[in-house]
């Protein structure tokens, strides 16, 4: 008996050496970010419909913490899954739980929080479907988007109430927070900071300026061409983002084009295509003092529809367009499900 108890003891100080040795290579590989960058970004879903399990979501975080932040979630355990089969969360220093699967681990203590850029179903549905098995975490949006979310989703007819507010009875595992345009505030759980900003779409969209020390990401949910859509909301955007730039870093932006450029302005319902990019980008173009820091900018092109039409893939003829397009010299990159970006 007294051999085993001894033998136990020694198993468990090897087990406690193994964890301490691991948290230090985690906190090294924390303070030694890539030269040169600061965020991660994780696409877990990048098309603009129809394809169920790969919607519009990203994952965000500083390179310096293992927190981040969804950028919608219109697919979330399917798009964790596939990030995990490609190495995408390689460098992340995974919280040992051995009560969850990998997915959980990353949904569970990874995941600190959302931010929702619209209401419509593509950008929500991964949320909704994983909700019962998630765990508390806040849901950050404008108010317009947190209503409709309430009215549409957490109302106990499309979904149990998973929320903070609404109908009753209310399950609080989500903290609604309501944002309120160009006034910043931290993403609880992380260093991050947010800026957002109203966009033009059927319904008010939204983009997200992220802030880390003198870094900034830009997230932008769906949105029209300002000379289509009437409302300057994107001109307000690149005035802000050519201002903040004079003292900060754009490291990237994550920006949609839904279809090609056949497609006519009357049936864009709110959306890009690379033509109304490139003018968008133009006169951010003409706003920024240094075009150098134009030239490092990484500018990741999301929500392509997907499309049950024979012939030419939609990615394949929208990275064309916008390659002939590109006169000014933007670093485009078309966003892939389950890649790993540095920025």
């Amino acid at each position: 008996m007294q051999i085993k108890i001894v033998l136990a003891i020694k198993i468990f100080c090897i087990q406690a050496l193994m964890l301490f040795f691991s948290c230090q290579v985690s906190a090294e590989k924390l303070a030694s970010p890539i030269p040169n960058s600061a965020f991660e970004l994780v696409v877990l879903g990048e098309a603009g419909g129809i394809q169920d399990g790969n919607l519009s979501a990203f994952l965000l975080r500083a390179l310096s913490e293992p927190s981040y932040i969804a950028l919608d979630a219109g697919t979330l355990v399917n798009g964790i899954n596939l990030a995990l089969s490609n190495n995408a969360f390689k460098e992340l220093p995974v919280k040992l739980d051995n009560t969850l699967s990998p997915v959980g681990n990353i949904l569970h203590h990874h995941i600190k929080g959302y931010l929702i850029s619209h209401g419509h179903l593509d950008h929500v549905a991964g949320l909704l479907i994983a909700s019962p098995d998630d765990n508390n975490k806040p849901i950050y949006a404008l108010k317009s988007v947190n209503q409709i979310i309430s009215d549409n989703y957490f109302n106990w007819q499309a979904w149990p109430n998973f929320t903070n507010r609404g109908i009753s009875p209310r399950l609080n595992k989500y903290q609604i927070i309501d944002l309120v345009p160009q006034q910043a505030i931290n993403l609880k759980g992380t260093q991050l900071t947010v800026n957002a900003f109203s966009l033009s779409h059927s319904i008010e969209s939204t983009a997200f300026v992220i802030e880390y020390q003198n870094n900034i990401f830009v997230y932008f949910g769906d949105t029209g061409p300002d000379k289509v859509e009437k409302e300057g909301k994107l001109a307000f955007v690149w005035q802000y983002l050519a201002k903040q730039m004079q003292t900060k870093k754009l490291r990237g932006i994550v920006i949609e084009v839904s279809f090609n450029n056949q497609q006519a302005d009357e049936l864009l319902f709110g959306h890009l295509t690379p033509k109304w990019l490139m003018s968008e980008l133009s006169y951010f173009y003409s706003l920024v003092e240094k075009k150098q820091k134009i030239e490092d900018m990484q500018v990741i092109i999301s929500h392509i529809k997907y499309s049950l039409k024979s012939g030419l893939d939609p990615r394949d003829i929208i990275q064309n367009e916008l390659q002939l397009e590109n006169t000014l010299g933007f670093n485009f990159k078309l966003a892939k499900q389950g890649q790993r970006i540095i920025l």
